[in-house]
């Protein structure tokens, strides 16, 4: 018999810990290339948990979700540098824009399943890659876009890495919160009921198909937003930030810290956007081998916990046998008092 999962008051204390530590670590640390890091970590967290919406909330595999980070990035660079909008003008217009990829690569694929939905999202990541290495009128092909001006916000500059850093945290901030009530919404339960079986949720009245499309589209937006803030922090985009491996890359982040689980999703952005920089400071060839450590990663996270460093209680029930009892905390106490 298993007992099932943290109670929920363990992933709050977790999510507030995470954002006071966040505030107060450029006041600890004084190192700018920490405080980078620590940034560029924090806009993988955007992606993970824009991700985590498709992939863990509503069960839906996308391999090609770097395309939604690049054109957000590519949205941002177009406007800022050749028509020199302000940062809230681009994050409206890169917000729509999202939003329109996002029905244009959903639309299509709602009627399919598993490993044909990830090859058709694997094969949109990689058109929009092409376009971007191709269009040289628009994109500046594989030399990209550089030149890109820090955000500002109709005369105030973001200047420095420590504002920009807690730019950064602000759209984290206000994710985990969209996120946190999003899921345990009513739109939430009806994602996780499509996640389970697809058929009985149909059979009860949930639209299937609106509410794919609706993780398709949100998912899109917090990648968009995330390629906004990729573009400003780097101040340069090429198509060679947004291959397929930046999409297995931001997978393997959901997968390692937990589906479905937004503290978990924290956890394994930060450990994956880390650790690779402590390694490389320690062995100095880790690069060339850096996608061989996330496959093995992945293998052994696959076979010693699949639910997750930090997992959903109820997407771990999903990942048992059908015959295996799911022992709750209610049926804990009960069969303990029975033993007394």
């Amino acid at each position: 018999m298993l007992k099932i999962g943290f109670k929920p008051i363990m992933s709050k204390i977790v999510i507030i810990v995470f954002i006071i530590v966040s505030l107060i670590f450029p006041l600890l640390v004084q190192r700018l290339d920490y405080i980078s890091i620590l940034t560029l970590s924090f806009i993988y967290i955007i992606l993970a948990l824009g991700l985590n919406i498709i992939v863990g909330f509503c069960g839906l595999l996308a391999l090609g979700f770097a395309a939604f980070y690049g054109i957000g990035a590519y949205t941002t660079a177009l406007l800022t540098v050749r028509l020199h909008f302000h940062f809230l003008p681009v994050i409206i217009f890169v917000i729509g824009i999202s939003i329109l990829f996002g029905i244009l690569c959903g639309a299509p694929v709602l009627r399919l399943r598993g490993d044909y939905l990830a090859i058709v999202t694997l094969g949109f990541g990689e058109i929009v890659r092409i376009v971007f290495n191709n269009l040289d009128s628009i994109t500046n092909g594989p030399r990209g876009i550089g030149g890109i001006t820090a955000p500002n916000f109709f005369g105030f500059v973001i200047k420095g890495q420590i504002q920009f850093y807690y730019l950064v945290l602000i759209f984290v901030i206000i994710e985990i919160i969209f996120l946190s009530r999003l899921d345990n919404s009513r739109i939430g339960r009806a994602w996780i009921a499509i996640r389970e079986d697809e058929v009985a949720a149909s059979s009860i009245g949930i639209n299937i198909t609106e509410l794919k499309l609706l993780a398709f589209v949100l998912g899109s937006i917090f990648a968009g937003l995330a390629g906004t803030l990729f573009a400003h922090w780097q101040a340069f985009v090429s198509p060679e930030s947004f291959t397929f491996n930046e999409s297995v890359f931001i997978l393997c982040m959901v997968i390692i810290g937990g589906i479905g689980s937004i503290p978990g999703v924290i956890i394994g952005s930060i450990i994956l956007t880390l650790l690779p920089e402590l390694l490389r400071e320690i062995l100095s060839g880790f690069q060339t081998y850096r996608m061989l450590f996330f496959g093995l990663a992945l293998i052994l996270m696959m076979i010693f916990r699949p639910q997750g460093i930090f997992y959903n209680p109820r997407r771990r029930a999903e990942l048992l046998p059908a015959s295996e009892f799911i022992k709750t905390e209610e049926d804990e106490s009960i069969f303990d008092n029975r033993r007394k």
